[in-house]
């Protein structure tokens, strides 16, 4: 709603609005955390670092099933790592989601809405679905983790982390 990106096709304009909400989102949510409550986990929860570190990858991944592809090797390895190594800065998390986000929104820049209806596989099973289906789909789990973050920054502020 925010009438951005009026250059791009009505169709593809989403996801790049899901991208611009998300990065101003979990700015001002981890704004001044510090390492230790970026990666804390109260209650069991996702560390704020993990969904960061989680929406840059999976909107990767989806984004390969969207061009055709399968995953690599590397994206596997870092699927597996995206949780279990709590590793990295406020800073360098956003770092690493932007510079996802910038390149998955120039590809998305470039496509031709008439592809939306192509046919596309998702994962190993080779799940069903269409070009515009994991666009949305990137969308709507970025928006899910971004959520969680907000949540799990807010208990973290709130003194759960201990």
């Amino acid at each position: 709603m925010s009438g951005s990106h009026a250059e791009v096709d009505p169709l593809l304009r989403p996801l790049l609005h899901s991208f611009d909400h998300a990065r101003l989102d979990l700015a001002h949510w981890t704004e001044g955390m510090s390492a230790e409550e970026i990666w804390a986990r109260p209650f069991g929860l996702g560390a704020v670092g993990f969904h960061i570190r989680h929406i840059a990858g999976s909107a990767e991944r989806l984004f390969t099933y969207a061009r055709g592809e399968m995953l690599t090797e590397q994206q596997f390895t870092y699927l597996r790592e995206e949780e279990r190594v709590a590793s990295g800065s406020r800073e360098e998390l956003l770092a690493q989601l932007t510079v996802t986000f910038d390149w998955i929104a120039a590809a998305v820049r470039a496509l031709d809405p008439a592809t939306l209806g192509e046919p596309r596989t998702l994962g190993r099973k080779r799940m069903p679905t269409t070009l515009a289906g994991l666009l949305v789909h990137i969308a709507e789990h970025t928006q899910r983790h971004v959520g969680e973050a907000i949540i799990t920054a807010k208990v973290v502020r709130a003194g759960g982390f201990e």
